[in-house]
């Protein structure tokens, strides 16, 4: 089991109503600076309350929240589900649509005491996938900025992105592309997480919980 300071047993155990601010650390009054981002992944399946429990995590912040959506509304459906997300979000958020280049908009909008959640990642890797074969050298050297950049922003940083490799292999290669990409980006992710929770019906159970 990994080492786990007292401060961060208090904040990953509290009740809801106990949260004043994302951290139990004395600095949170001055914010997470530049190269000490606290950083969150939340994992689930469709409708596992992914969405909902980001939400209530930067609700808790009491800090602005500024919410970088990867879809588009390429269909009427998705277009459906883009609005029904965005009526749940609180109305005095900032939000911006950022399909594809994630890192150079992280860098850009990150501030000590701003919280970021970026919904979903597997939208954006399918977003880079579509783009056909010949973006997956740029698709990669973006996911590399990613993986560089997070770790250097100051703030709050919450990463939602749904778990998708707990079935059988499809039978397309675009299909088992997107697999294999999401297992590897998410194994990377988790890593330089400060908190990884894996979402079931609407219950987060916290997999990776480390902080200082």
């Amino acid at each position: 089991m990994f080492a786990q300071s007292r401060a961060t047993t208090q904040l990953f155990n509290a009740e809801p109503d106990a949260f004043q601010t994302p951290y139990t650390d004395p600095r949170i009054n001055q914010g997470f600076p530049k190269g000490s981002a606290l950083i969150e992944l939340i994992l689930g399946g469709v409708r596992s309350g992914k969405s909902r429990e980001a939400q209530n995590r930067a609700e808790r912040s009491g800090w602005p929240v500024t919410f970088v959506a990867t879809a588009t509304p390429s269909d009427p459906e998705m277009a459906s589900r883009i609005e029904r997300h965005r009526s749940d979000r609180p109305s005095h958020w900032s939000s911006m649509e950022v399909p594809l280049h994630l890192a150079a908009t992280l860098t850009s909008e990150a501030q000590s005491q701003r919280c970021l959640i970026v919904d979903c990642m597997t939208i954006w890797l399918t977003n880079w996938l579509m783009e056909g074969d010949e973006s997956l050298p740029t698709y990669q050297r973006e996911r590399d900025r990613l993986l560089q950049c997070l770790p250097e922003l100051p703030g709050h940083v919450i990463l939602v992105s749904n778990e998708t490799n707990q079935g059988v292999i499809p039978m397309t290669a675009l299909a088992r592309r997107f697999c294999d990409e999401a297992g590897w980006l998410h194994q990377e992710l988790a890593r330089i997480s400060d908190r990884v929770s894996l979402m079931v019906a609407g219950i987060a159970l916290d997999v990776k919980q480390e902080r200082i």
